[in-house]
């Protein structure tokens, strides 16, 4: 990822979108696991709008910004 952006838009969206496939299917991408999310940096990220969302997801995760979109993702659902 090339620059953090902070389009408020962006936030938002990667806020309220779920993994649509895979092990954690229907999670919110803030609440994937970092390791998943390292994974995918490792192995890369899927084209397009959700690659560019999990790399978000993982910088805000790996540089302690979580706090600043939490307010913005729904509560965990229970297993």
């Amino acid at each position: 990822m090339a620059a953090l952006d902070l389009d408020p838009t962006v936030l938002l969206e990667l806020a309220q979108t779920r993994m649509p496939f895979g092990r954690y299917k229907g999670l919110y991408l803030m609440h994937l696991p970092e390791p998943y999310l390292v994974w995918f940096a490792r192995e890369g990220f899927p084209e397009g709008k959700l690659g560019r969302q999990l790399a978000l997801a993982l910088e805000l995760k790996t540089n302690g910004l979580e706090r600043l979109i939490a307010p913005l993702v729904p509560p965990r659902e229970p297993a």
